[in-house]
């Protein structure tokens, strides 16, 4: 008889994302997770299996949660503009560090592409209609993701409205 989870998956999660996004993929271990969650290293082989899939399974369940943070901050700032729809996702888990995980992943490649597109898709029916229009939703997510990118790493910033007015 399986013994019920006192801890379920998504609290581990957050812990080995917690891990991978301040020390590294090097870091995420069975016992520094166990450590940091209050389950036994081998609870944690038995539910994964290996260090890789742990990894992937907490990969894919950050990306099941910024999609639906994507999808709910797209339908809240429907009616308006680009810097908006921005505003709205700034609340997202870290996504640079995700991206950045995910791009080492071929199997999670496509679910960072799909994600792009749907913020582009977005960030376009928010512009003014021109046959530009994709091209510069592309631009301003770009710089978006930069600006997150380097705001993070200690950079100076740059106004994210006025990047927006220029290119849009």
């Amino acid at each position: 008889m399986a013994r019920t989870k006192h801890i379920p998956d998504h609290n581990v999660f957050e812990k080995v994302l917690a891990l991978l996004f301040s020390d590294g993929e090097k870091s995420v271990t069975f016992a520094s997770v166990a450590s940091l969650c209050g389950l036994a290293p081998s609870t944690l082989v038995q539910r994964y299996h290996s260090c890789p899939q742990m990894l992937d399974a907490a990969l894919v369940a950050a990306w099941q949660q910024v999609e639906a943070q994507t999808e709910a901050a797209i339908a809240a700032s429907e009616g308006k503009g680009a810097q908006s729809l921005l505003k709205a996702l700034a609340g997202l888990i870290s996504t640079p560090a995700l991206l950045n995980a995910s791009l080492c992943r071929s199997n999670l490649i496509p679910r960072a592409k799909a994600w792009r597109e749907m913020i582009e898709h977005a960030l376009a029916a928010r512009l003014v209609v021109s046959p530009r229009s994709t091209e510069t939703a592309a631009l301003i997510f770009a710089a978006w993701q930069g600006r997150l990118l380097w705001t993070a790493a200690g950079g100076k910033g740059f106004r994210l409205g006025e990047a927006i007015k220029r290119l849009g």
